[in-house]
């Protein structure tokens, strides 16, 4: 998973900051960062979606969240949430 996100990321002129793991619920939490600006959501949801289209969370069964330096992973849930609706 870290190559796809790092791949990701980088389309999007990021880089990954941080990646957890919480084994006992499977939840992946990814944090990136831009060294020449803000993050936008847009770069989040383009990490997000790669690693969607990579692994299949029926199959994997795991949880994602992608979130910046500053916005942390509930914020950004709450940020795409709206986008989709």
């Amino acid at each position: 998973m870290e190559s796809v996100a790092s791949a990701a990321a980088s389309e999007r002129g990021c880089s990954i900051v941080e990646l957890a793991f919480n084994d006992d619920d499977n939840i992946f939490e990814i944090t990136i960062d831009k060294a020449d600006g803000d993050v936008q959501l847009a770069d989040c949801e383009h990490v997000h979606r790669a690693i969607l289209a990579a692994f299949d969370r029926n199959i994997e069964d795991y949880s994602l969240t992608v979130g910046s330096v500053g916005i942390d992973a509930e914020e950004a849930d709450e940020m795409l949430k709206t986008i989709n609706e």
